[in-house]
C-alpha cells in the first residue's frame, strides 16, 4: 500500500488544450505496471476543453458546480455535482463549465502503452459551445 499525503502543485491547464482559466491538480499517478492517471479539473465560468479522445475512455465525476458535456454528434449535456460520466474509448468529446458557474470534475483516465492519457483535437468553436 502506498499512501500519498502531499498533493501536487496546481498548474493552469494549457491554451492549445483549453479555452479559459483552467487549473489541474494530478492526484495519482501509481507506478507500474498501472497505466491509472487520476486529476482534479477545476473550470472558471466559461472554461472548457478543446476536443479531445482517450485511449481508453474516461471517467468524470463532478464534485462542486455545474458544466457542460458535450459528444461528437450529440447535444452539449448539463452535468452538475454528483453526476459521473463515462466517455467510451475513442470516443470525440469536451467538457467544461457553465457559461456563468464553476465546475470542477475528476476525471479517471488509463494512459495508452507510450505513456499518452489524450489525443487532443481543435479547441471548440463559439457556435459549439452554449453561451
Amino acid at each position: 500500500m502506498h499512501i500519498t499525503r502531499n498533493r501536487p502543485d496546481s498548474h493552469k491547464g494549457p491554451a492549445e488544450h483549453f479555452t479559459g482559466t483552467v487549473w489541474l491538480d494530478e492526484l495519482a499517478t501509481p507506478g507500474p505496471p498501472s497505466r491509472l492517471r487520476l486529476f482534479s479539473v477545476h473550470f472558471a465560468p466559461g472554461a472548457h476543453t478543446a476536443w479531445h479522445r482517450h485511449p481508453h475512455g474516461q471517467v468524470l465525476h463532478v464534485t462542486e458546480g455545474e458544466g457542460l458535456v458535450q459528444r461528437e454528434g450529440g447535444p452539449a449535456e448539463t452535468i452538475r455535482a454528483g453526476d459521473t460520466v463515462w466517455i467510451e474509448p475513442g470516443e470525440a468529446h469536451w467538457h467544461g463549465a457553465g457559461p456563468r458557474t464553476f465546475m470542477t470534475h475528476l476525471a479517471v483516465v488509463e494512459a495508452a502503452d507510450d505513456g499518452t492519457t489524450a489525443d487532443w483535437g481543435p479547441l471548440v468553436d463559439t457556435t459549439t459551445y452554449p453561451n
